[in-house]
């Protein structure tokens, strides 16, 4: 996972012409641990997330995530954000998903 201010996650996206994953979680959050422990760590997972997509993952109740709660409203955690360079989002996934979920969506996304 990147860690850098958005505008400049925003800048690098558009620079590579690549997709932002961003995960919007928050600390208190039962299923966004699980995902983080049983999903992101799969080799799979890994592989696709790391070469087609800037991976940001954001406390939404703290820092730059609490603004950015204000740009992307969500309605639950976690809140998976696939967003291009112009901070545009071209799809969004509510809930813990399994690594196949996530990894038949990120081949969705364009």
């Amino acid at each position: 996972f990147t860690e850098a201010a958005w505008k400049d996650i925003l800048k690098k996206a558009k620079a590579e012409n690549k997709v932002i994953f961003l995960d919007a979680y928050a600390s208190w959050c039962g299923p966004c641990k699980l995902l983080q422990k049983n999903v992101f760590t799969k080799k799979a997972v890994g592989d696709l997330y790391n070469t087609k997509f800037i991976n940001v993952k954001l406390d939404m109740e703290k820092g730059e995530g609490h603004a950015l709660s204000q740009v992307y409203p969500l309605e639950a955690y976690p809140t998976l954000l696939y967003i291009d360079g112009n901070g545009k989002v071209l799809k969004k996934v509510v809930g813990l998903q399994t690594p196949e979920n996530l990894i038949a969506i990120g081949k969705s996304v364009k």
